[in-house]
């Protein structure tokens, strides 16, 4: 990795088998990401896509090849290798996580949904709260901080969800179809939030999505074919 890159992924390979089929999702895929690029990726149902995706981030395994992600400055790690200990730290401060479905939890408010993961990681309740509050009002739901998810419009939730992402200062953005269960309306204001809180925070950003008008965004736009990006 050269110093300006925050994830390099070589000769990437991930095959899912069961008794009757072996499916090969990603093959011999290579990825090399800059600090601070806006990368979307986009592909057929089934490319492999979301796969990429939880692979970086760790929640699923590779068949072959290696993810190498963060700098001297940040640490590395070799995401393929790391032990659970490490997968945990990885997960907690180099990463920030969004889904296409938001993943909040019923029973707490916006603000506690938001703060809950700096806990986890050791920072003290006011200071998490404090920042918590602040990302709310960054993405637009300030007016919201007390209300449960079940009170809170799609979009709002998934604004709630972007700020969560960012609680804990992360390095890489990971958003996986982000826009996919809102309506055109909010899917755009989602989608140009989510650049534009990339841009604030001077984060990474991977994109996926099937969204073209969202992928043009991005610096780059790659696409999934056979396994493979182009």
């Amino acid at each position: 990795m050269s110093s300006a890159d925050i994830l390099t992924i070589k000769n990437l390979e991930k095959v899912y088998e069961t008794d009757s089929e072996k499916l090969t999702v990603l093959k011999g895929l290579n990825l090399t990401v800059e600090e601070g690029a806006k990368i979307a990726v986009v592909g057929e149902s089934g490319s492999g896509k979301s796969t990429l995706l939880n692979i970086i981030a760790g929640i699923d395994s590779v068949t072959s090849g290696t993810v190498v992600a963060g700098t001297k400055k940040t640490g590395e790690w070799d995401v393929t290798n790391l032990t659970e200990a490490k997968m945990a730290e990885y997960r907690s401060h180099f990463i920030g996580l969004i889904f296409q479905f938001h993943y909040l939890l019923k029973d707490f408010t916006a603000l506690e949904n938001v703060y809950m993961p700096a806990l986890i990681a050791g920072m003290q309740k006011k200071e998490a709260m404090e920042r918590a509050a602040g990302l709310l009002a960054d993405v637009g739901v300030a007016d919201r901080a007390d209300h449960l998810p079940s009170q809170l419009s799609g979009g709002e939730r998934q604004r709630v969800a972007a700020a969560r992402a960012l609680i804990n200062d992360p390095t890489l953005i990971l958003a996986d179809e982000p826009t996919g269960n809102l309506d055109p309306a909010n899917a755009q204001k989602i989608g140009e939030l989510l650049f534009s809180m990339a841009d604030k925070y001077k984060k990474t950003l991977i994109l996926v999505t099937h969204d073209m008008n969202l992928a043009a965004n991005g610096d780059k736009q790659l696409r999934i074919v056979e396994g493979r990006l182009k």
